[in-house]
């Protein structure tokens, strides 16, 4: 088990909606403030080979968060895009990391990267059992292909990287842009501004039947630092909560809990992603004891009044 007091530690996407709370986390679980380093996108283009080396420089602990990601509508606008800047940062970080001697490498990979035709709940060894979900596919092989990359350079190099597949997840800090944001925030979103408005109905992509997991963003920062110190498999291993929840239902459940009694609409013409999503996640229990704690209503009514409370 690796003791955080004394490393120096590097969170990529640190000041993002997830890495603000890993930063939290590692303070709460020993690590010391001054040692973490956070480097910010607009001066640091990890898409560079030198900015990659330079980030690692003199650290002891990599943990990679950052990524180009969005809900449905971005991965379809941007393929392209997502493809490239997610595979050139974590290629580039990990051999950099390797260069450089760092003593651990946490890559942290997406759900997307499973089949779209997952036995339910997703077991880590059903990975390479098809394609990905075409909307996100470009996205979710761009993130798996750095499972390749730490298995490989574990065999070739010794390299120790491990390899963390999370869920869908929520939280206070999210992202509300509409543009870019995931099914919780934007649904929120959709709510107040009907409750605003004064509109007596909201319209919502697909048709409802899809199911989605959803862990809450401060559980997620847990188990990726209880992974960070105890955790030095070859495997993949998923973060999540290991329950599911129909879109139909979680559109009813935003609009009870803010008070919003008017029609939902469906639009059938545009897509519900992948048609199911839940992980077995006992090998994170297994291997480093890590089990989601917060309710998800409980969650939900925390994500709901920060947005109220800012917007």
């Amino acid at each position: 088990m690796i003791n955080l007091k004394n490393k120096k530690i590097v969170v990529t996407g640190g000041a993002g909606f997830l890495g603000s709370y890993v930063v939290k986390e590692l303070i709460r679980q020993g690590a010391q403030g001054k040692n973490i380093s956070v480097p910010r996108s607009a001066k640091c283009d990890l898409t560079k080979w030198q900015n990659c080396v330079s980030t690692v420089k003199n650290q002891d602990i990599v943990i990679h968060l950052a990524g180009k990601v969005g809900g449905i509508g971005l991965n379809r606008e941007k393929p392209g895009e997502l493809f490239y800047d997610n595979l050139m940062m974590g290629v580039q970080l990990i051999e950099a990391a390797r260069q450089a001697g760092i003593e651990k490498f946490v890559a942290v990979g997406t759900v997307c990267a499973y089949p779209k035709h997952t036995p339910v709940p997703f077991k880590e060894d059903d990975l390479w059992n098809g394609y990905p979900e075409e909307t996100n596919a470009p996205y979710g092989l761009a993130k798996k292909m750095l499972l390749v990359q730490a298995q490989a350079y574990r065999q070739q190099y010794d390299f120790n990287v491990i390899y963390l597949l999370p869920v869908n997840l929520y939280g206070p800090g999210d992202n509300f842009d509409p543009d870019t944001s995931h099914v919780i925030p934007a649904l929120i979103k959709k709510v107040a501004d009907a409750i605003i408005e004064k509109k007596n109905f909201i319209e919502v992509w697909g048709t409802g039947s899809a199911s989605r997991e959803f862990l809450y963003a401060e559980d997620a920062a847990e188990g990726i630092v209880l992974a960070t110190k105890k955790y030095d498999g070859w495997e993949s291993v998923n973060i999540g909560a290991s329950r599911e929840i129909t879109i139909k239902n979680l559109i009813e459940t935003i609009c009870r809990l803010m008070n919003f009694k008017g029609r939902i609409l469906w639009d059938a013409s545009k897509p519900d992603g992948q048609p199911r999503r839940m992980l077995d996640t006992s090998r994170a229990e297994k291997e480093f004891g890590f089990k989601a704690v917060t309710g998800f209503e409980e969650g939900l009514k925390k994500t709901i009044d920060w947005y109220l409370g800012t917007r």
